[in-house]
């Protein structure tokens, strides 16, 4: 974001931006296959290609991208330079930039990875971050406080959609509530002591578009919180499904779609972002 908007909170950031582009997500998820349909090398150029078209096209389009970091990573300090350069573009249009590097550790190892992706003017500077809380959501209290100081965001994995979660993530705490619900209510409980009344919390949730919310022990959650929801378009959930899977908390949030989009390719990837920016407004009847 520019740095008009910088000192604001990061939760009404989010608000304002669903308000003003809807909810749509373009995921920046420069894989092999895609890199090839694109006629690119599998190599840190082709991924610096990859992100900066993609962000040329999102931008004006959609309120948020969002980086996957382990495709950039894989080519070692050219990718991560090739990564700062995608981020910083997107942020200089006005974007909202959510890095998916789903970090989590303890102590001062996750304050650095906190730092890295969270201070304002840092290479990898982004406006969000994916954690895990899976070492516990104590662990991240840093991350939440470096957040919070920069007007950042933190998107904590709650409920992911992938099989191999469910052992873990439905397991009943000594609570009586499934792992996900206690993460939900840690980090609420986090923003309802940092939130102005009225306003969205900036620690959101990683919510799966295809989670069954009673499956998963989810209940509607307080303050409101920004929700990214990865699962839309070619991991099955639609446009259409938004409000059926997250009724009441719909209006916060952010649908991720990568595949469904970048597979345009780079000519008609303008295009293809504009028709399901259509689709999501139809959809919500906005």
């Amino acid at each position: 974001m520019t740095e008009e908007g910088a000192g604001s909170r990061f939760g009404e950031r989010v608000r304002h931006a669903l308000t003003e582009y809807g909810p749509l997500c373009v995921g920046v998820d420069p894989h092999a296959a895609l890199l090839h349909a694109w006629g690119l090398e599998e190599s840190a150029s082709g991924v610096r290609q990859f992100g900066l078209r993609t962000v040329d096209a999102a931008a004006g389009r959609v309120g948020f991208v969002k980086p996957q970091v382990s495709f950039f990573e894989r080519f070692g300090s050219a990718g991560f330079a090739a990564l700062e350069d995608v981020l910083d573009a997107a942020r200089r249009s006005d974007l909202i930039v959510i890095a998916d590097a789903k970090r989590g550790d303890i102590g001062t190892t996750m304050n650095a990875y906190a730092a890295a992706w969270l201070t304002p003017g840092s290479p990898l500077e982004a406006d969000a971050l994916t954690v895990s809380p899976y070492l516990g959501v104590g662990a991240l209290d840093g991350t939440f406080s470096l957040a919070e100081s920069h007007g950042k965001g933190v998107f904590v994995l709650a409920a992911t959609s992938n099989p191999e979660a469910l052992g873990v993530q439905r397991s009943q705490t000594a609570q009586s509530q499934t792992v996900s619900a206690q993460i939900v209510a840690e980090v609420s409980a986090r923003n309802a002591a940092s939130t102005p009344a009225g306003q969205w919390g900036s620690l959101g949730f990683v919510i799966g578009a295809t989670v069954d919310w009673t499956d998963a022990g989810l209940t509607p959650f307080a303050p409101a919180a920004p929700i990214l929801g990865p699962g839309f378009g070619a991991q099955g959930a639609e446009p259409a499904d938004l409000q059926l899977r997250f009724g009441a908390a719909s209006p916060a949030v952010i649908a991720s779609e990568s595949r469904s989009i970048l597979s345009a390719g780079p000519d008609g990837l303008a295009s293809a972002i504009d028709a399901r920016v259509a689709d999501y407004r139809k959809a919500l009847d906005v």
